[in-house]
């Protein structure tokens, strides 16, 4: 009875870490427009800003799998969560462009060593529950992103200057911390196999990987600017459909456990990159309000359960060893992160934004016809 109550207050402090990490994540989100506004860059200035984010957390990787090994990961979920809730209201307030550079940097290290040390705690906390969590426990990172834009947009639409809304979250966050810090497992684990490049079937498998985290990553950097470029919403309901978009994705995470099995994942691979197609057209085309968060709320949709698909099918695939097949996706999903609002950026400075955004189709598309279906069912 002990031991099921201590894997039981184990998974609830893993729920809280993915929750945080969504919170402070998605808290950046309706501040981005004030940071372009601080530092009075252009698009393609933001767009590297965008990427010393990306750069921070593709720096940190190779080290953290090292020191959750030698050091577990709980000391690492605490460090990493209170890091980045520390950096994130300076992202809103610094006016100087290289400050807000290295802000960048640390809040996406921080980030990049909680999403990493949080995932090797939730697979651990499911191998000894033995029972499927792991669906359930990336369902509250969206969950905690609804409610990082939500409050924070919420906050800012009243008048509130994004230093306080972000202090707000920020607290919140460490308070939650505190209060499970003691319920997480002790994960102290052998160090990690040399890193591989994707080979085989493995290879589409990290493409599709890094389609799906650019295409998230573009809708969280630029959305809102989208919607003010657009002059579809105001500088302070800009998130709104980052909102929409997060919303639909809780709920086909939430529900993925159900759903998958039963329609299949070749039809979740095919149906769910149709549905980005469809929304990316309409957020960069339609000019009504309604229309566009219906856009954002698709794409939500049909990027919920991509990502998931495409570990489990790393995870199984026979080419290359499941460990490193599923390091390397990661390392290629991160990649994408990483180049994916920088790309935007350039691309809007030289055409437009909507442009850049509809671009995002064609690799959408890439969904319809890779060779992966023929190995899913």
């Amino acid at each position: 009875m002990s031991s099921a109550i201590s894997l039981r207050s184990a998974a609830n402090a893993t729920r809280v870490a993915f929750i945080a990490n969504g919170l402070v994540f998605a808290s950046w989100a309706p501040i981005i427009p004030f940071a372009k506004s601080n530092t009075g860059v252009d698009e393609a200035a933001l767009g590297l800003l965008l990427l010393c984010l990306g750069i921070g957390s593709v720096v940190a990787m190779p080290v953290i799998g090292w020191l959750c090994a030698r050091y577990g990961t709980r000391p690492m979920i605490l460090i990493s969560t209170t890091l980045a809730a520390c950096v994130l209201p300076l992202l809103g307030y610094l006016d100087e462009y290289f400050a807000l550079a290295v802000a960048l940097l640390v809040f996406g290290a921080a980030l990049g060593t909680l999403d990493v040390a949080m995932n090797i705690h939730a697979a651990e906390v499911e191998k000894r529950s033995e029972r499927a969590l792991m669906s359930g426990f990336h369902g509250m990172f969206s969950v905690g992103a609804i409610c990082g834009a939500g409050f924070v947009t919420l906050m800012i639409s009243s008048g509130i200057e994004p230093l306080t809304a972000t202090l707000c979250v920020s607290i919140s966050v460490i308070i939650a911390l505190l209060a499970v810090q003691s319920h997480y497992l002790s994960t102290k684990t052998e160090a990690p196999q040399p890193f591989r490049l994707p080979s085989g079937i493995v290879i589409w498998l990290a493409i599709l990987a890094g389609i799906a985290f650019l295409i998230e990553g573009a809708i969280m950097d630029w959305g809102a600017l989208l919607m003010i470029e657009r002059r579809v919403f105001s500088i302070e309901q800009a998130a709104l459909g980052y909102i929409a978009f997060s919303i639909t994705m809780v709920i086909g995470r939430l529900s993925g456990d159900f759903v998958v099995p039963r329609i299949g994942r070749r039809l979740v691979l095919i149906g769910g990159g149709a549905l980005v197609v469809v929304g990316l057209i309409a957020i960069t085309t339609v000019p009504s309000p309604a229309l566009n968060l219906a856009g954002f709320a698709i794409i939500g949709l049909g990027a919920a359960n991509l990502v998931p698909v495409v570990f489990s099918l790393a995870g199984q695939q026979q080419d290359m060893d499941p460990n490193m097949a599923v390091a390397s996706v990661t390392f290629v999903g991160y990649t994408g992160i990483l180049l994916g609002p920088a790309i935007i950026g350039f691309g809007a400075q030289f055409t437009s934004l909507s442009w850049a955004m509809a671009s995002l189709a064609v690799l959408g598309a890439i969904y319809l016809i890779s060779p992966v279906h023929k190995g899913s069912s």
